[in-house]
């Protein structure tokens, strides 16, 4: 439920709702639009429209079942200058913050930060203090390795966390899941548990508890009234100040 990571956090969005809609894998296509050669991601479903999306990704296009790509490249061509502006936008917006996993680069982590170093091995991830060794075979795709070890490492913190503070509500800890996803830190529900994102791993502490507590609080109100905001005041008097601290913060996450 806390919303957008990348781009000015709009913070709480509700999750979408679900949709049974068939939808296509996304596939991996190339168009021109003016005198360049852009990627693009298209998203085939069940809609009536198609549509564009810049974000920190690159374009996608979405695009009903039965249609042309010749059909979906005329649509971009359309919207070229706006879609080759958003692109340039994002790319000096965002652009430091794709990194490319190589030997001795250094990653923040809590708040503070680590060093990577590659060595030959079997595809294992092993941590010496604040190193992460990736024991790596000579094909082996270093971010996926890194955000495994990553993910593990958030995993096991986000647990601790969410057992901690689900006590002082004198609740038994949700199930806990960890969340890939673009668009929020974490999601509550009454069915399914809690899920946080594992790049929290990447901010300071004091933010992933009030992400913790945030989400927990929705246990008790599915809302975001002032009796929601007064239970994440009981669990974490100082969420106004890591709310904010969070806009900023999380829009400083890399993207591995």
């Amino acid at each position: 439920m806390i919303g957008a990571l990348f781009e000015q956090l709009s913070l709480f969005a509700s999750p979408p709702a679900a949709t049974t809609a068939t939808k296509l894998p996304p596939k991996q296509r190339h168009l021109h639009l003016g005198n360049q050669i852009i990627a693009y991601t298209l998203r085939q479903g069940c809609r009536r429209r198609l549509s564009l999306t810049v974000d920190e990704r690159g374009l996608t296009i979405g695009a009903p079942q039965r249609i042309t790509f010749a059909e979906i490249e005329r649509f971009a061509s359309q919207h070229a200058e706006w879609v080759l502006a958003k692109l340039a936008e994002y790319g000096a917006r965002h652009g430091r913050r794709h990194i490319a996993i190589r030997d001795g680069i250094n990653l923040p982590l809590l708040g503070g930060e680590i060093t990577v170093r590659i060595a030959s091995g079997a595809n294992r991830c092993r941590w010496q203090e604040d190193i992460l060794w990736l024991e790596a075979r000579v094909d082996a795709d270093h971010s996926a390795l890194t955000r495994r070890a990553l993910q593990r490492r958030a995993l096991a913190l986000f647990s601790e966390r969410l057992a901690m503070y689900a006590g002082s509500m004198g609740r038994v800890a949700p199930p806990l899941g960890l969340s890939s996803a673009r668009t929020r830190w974490g999601s509550c529900s009454t069915k399914t548990g809690i899920r946080l994102n594992w790049r929290l791993i990447h901010l300071p502490l004091t933010l992933i508890d009030y992400v913790v507590a945030h989400e927990l609080a929705h246990l008790q109100e599915m809302n975001h009234s002032p009796r929601f905001w007064n239970v994440v005041e009981s669990l974490y008097p100082d969420w106004r100040m890591a709310r904010q601290e969070l806009k900023v913060r999380g829009a400083e996450v890399p993207v591995l």
